[in-house]
């Protein structure tokens, strides 16, 4: 057995199993319950933004979600195998031809929203 083939083998028992999340796509807003640990006390935080970007296979699989708080855009990385995630929701979905949609980053005001997926194109 290859150390490659050694290190997916350890890692397969990590992964979270299919179906956990429901199905979202670049362009979709989520929200991404995330616990965090304050000292010996624990709470669920929700940060809901628009998923741009998906990043690597297997146990570092992260996706980034973007949010603007205060007129200041906020990107937050998220490992998407992590226990910390409580769980993600679907809230609108976004109707987006790229597989990256870094360009939001330049965007301000009504240009930085995207067209609602039903009034978009639809999937096949």
């Amino acid at each position: 057995m290859g150390t490659q083939q050694l290190i997916e083998s350890v890692t397969q028992g990590q992964l979270r199993e299919e179906g956990f999340f429901p199905e979202f796509t670049i362009g979709d807003t989520i929200n991404v319950h995330y616990t965090i640990v304050e000292g010996d006390k624990e709470r669920v935080q929700v940060f809901q933004g628009v998923y741009i970007s998906r990043n690597n296979r297997g146990v570092n699989e992260t996706i980034t979600v973007r949010r603007i708080v205060a007129n200041e855009g906020v990107e937050r990385i998220f490992p998407l195998h992590s226990p910390r995630i409580a769980k993600i929701e679907v809230v609108r979905r976004g109707d987006a031809r790229r597989a990256k949609l870094y360009y939001l980053r330049d965007r301000v005001g009504k240009s930085r929203r995207l067209r609602d997926q039903r009034r978009g194109l639809k999937n096949a």
